[in-house]
C-alpha cells in the first residue's frame, strides 16, 4: 500500500513538472486562416499549448487578462487598436506575460518601436514553425529575440553615438513642424489604433475629413500605412 501511494505521488509530481514546462500561448491575429494555422501548428509541439486566440486587440487584452499566458503572439496591423498600443497595455497589466511580435512589417523603425513598446521578440511571418517554437520557448524563459532578417536593418537605424542628440532633436522638430495642430491631434488617435470613423466622432468632423487628415499625415511622415505612422510617432516622440 505504501509503495502504491508513493508511486502515485511520484507520478503526480512528474505530471506537475511536465505541466510547468509547457508554455501557454495566446494568439492575437486578425486573419482567421493565419490564427487557425498557427494554433494547429504550434499545438503539435509538446512544450506549447495555445490556450486562446483573438481577432483584435480589445478581445485579446480581455483574454490575456483572464488567462495570463506565458507568451502572446501579437500582430502589428490589427483593426482598431494596433499591436504596439496593445503591447503597451499588456505591460501595464503587470503580468509576467511576454510578447512576441509576429508580423510582415520589416522596417527598422517598426522593430525599434515594437521593442520600445515592451515586446520581447520580433518575428517575421515567414519564420519556420520549428524556429518559432524555439523562440516561444526561449522568450518564455526570459530571452529576447529579433529576426535575423530585420536585425541588421534595425541596428543600422541607430545614428552614430556622437550625432544622436542632434539628429533626434532635428528630426522630431522637422516632423512636428510639417504637421498642423489638427494633424497632430489625429496622429494621437492613430497611435491609439482608432479608425477613421472613430477619429471623426472624436473630432466632430466627417469621415471624409478624418480620412483626408490621415492621408496628409502619411504623406508628410513619408510612411505607407497607419501602423508605420504610429510607429514613427512613438519612436520619434512626435506626439
Amino acid at each position: 500500500m505504501f509503495n502504491n501511494a508513493f508511486l502515485r505521488e511520484d507520478v503526480k509530481m512528474m505530471e506537475m513538472l511536465k505541466s510547468s514546462d509547457v508554455v501557454t500561448v495566446v494568439i492575437v491575429e486578425d486573419y482567421k486562416l493565419t490564427r487557425v494555422g498557427l494554433k494547429s501548428t504550434l499545438n503539435e509541439y509538446e512544450h506549447i499549448n495555445v490556450v486562446g486566440e483573438a481577432e483584435d486587440a480589445i478581445e485579446g487584452l480581455e483574454i490575456i487578462q483572464k488567462l495570463k499566458p506565458n507568451v502572446v503572439l501579437m500582430d502589428l496591423g490589427l483593426p482598431g487598436m494596433n499591436g504596439l498600443e496593445a503591447t503597451m497595455k499588456i505591460k501595464e497589466m503587470g503580468l509576467n506575460t511576454r510578447v512576441i511580435i509576429l508580423t510582415s512589417h520589416e522596417r527598422g523603425e517598426e522593430v525599434i518601436a515594437a521593442l520600445g513598446s515592451g515586446a520581447n521578440a520580433y518575428c517575421l511571418k515567414d519564420i519556420s514553425p520549428e524556429t518559432l517554437s524555439e523562440v516561444i520557448r526561449n522568450v518564455a524563459e526570459g530571452a529576447c529575440w529579433v529576426d535575423p532578417a530585420v536585425s541588421a536593418v534595425a541596428l543600422n537605424f541607430f545614428p552614430k553615438p556622437e550625432n544622436v542628440s542632434l539628429i533626434q532633436t532635428n528630426e522630431v522638430q522637422d516632423a512636428r513642424a510639417q504637421l498642423t495642430e489638427r494633424e497632430l491631434e489625429v496622429l494621437k488617435h492613430l497611435v491609439k489604433g482608432k479608425s477613421n470613423t472613430e477619429i471623426a466622432k472624436e473630432l466632430i468632423v466627417s469621415v471624409h475629413t478624418a480620412k483626408a487628415h490621415v492621408c496628409s499625415i502619411l504623406q508628410k511622415l513619408c510612411v505607407d500605412d497607419r501602423v508605420q505612422a504610429a510607429v514613427k510617432a512613438i519612436k520619434e516622440n512626435i506626439i
